[in-house]
């Protein structure tokens, strides 16, 4: 009897640690503020995100202003090209972003790819790129759009940098250049897996 009066009196103060353990881990993440849980994504949330319209991307060359609408309904891997060129590491990302859109197997079809570019006029064939990649959106932004984007990359965009928009047209991520494509593919992975959109 005395033995079974031990065992309930352990399993009651089993229950009260296992009620006190979490209300304790919860009341600690009220008194500090500053606690974030590990983030899962590789790339940085673009805190606020930025919104876009259709009128705010414009096709530069003929494919691209028939195909622009594919870019609605769909997750896009935005390339930067900051200057008037694209030097090696801008053409390194852009070729980058071209290989996660075909790791990307089964969703590659919930996947877009484009270029913005921010200043100057990219003409066909300055450099091999421009014309082999054949499946490439290219557009240039509204004014207004091309700020928000300079803000949110600090002022000056380094070249080889990438953003990444939801299908809603937001513009959700970025990553730094040099970006590591199995880093992309990952965090698109995730996105299409949750995604009930695109």
């Amino acid at each position: 009897m005395t033995k079974q009066i031990q065992k309930n009196h352990r399993t009651i103060i089993i229950l009260a640690l296992m009620t006190l353990v979490p209300f304790s881990f919860a009341w600690y993440l009220t008194t500090d503020p500053g606690f974030k849980p590990a983030a899962t994504n590789n790339g940085d949330l673009v805190i606020p995100v930025i919104t876009t319209e259709r009128s705010d991307l414009q096709g530069v060359d003929e494919f691209s202003v028939n195909n622009i609408e594919q870019l609605k309904g769909h997750w896009v891997m935005l390339n930067i090209i900051p200057t008037g060129l694209c030097n090696k590491t801008c053409a390194e990302a852009i070729h980058a972003t071209r290989q996660v859109r075909l790791m990307l197997n089964k969703d590659l079809t919930r996947t877009r790819r484009a270029v913005i570019i921010m200043q100057g006029k990219q003409e066909p064939g300055f450099q091999p790129w421009w014309n082999e990649d054949d499946r490439l959106i290219k557009v240039k932004p509204a004014p207004a759009l091309a700020m928000k984007i300079r803000q949110q990359l600090g002022g000056t965009i380094t070249e080889g940098c990438l953003l990444l928009m939801d299908p809603l047209g937001n513009i959700m991520m970025q990553y730094p250049a040099g970006f590591d494509p199995y880093a992309v593919k990952g965090d698109l992975k995730k996105l299409l897996r949750i995604s009930q959109i695109g």
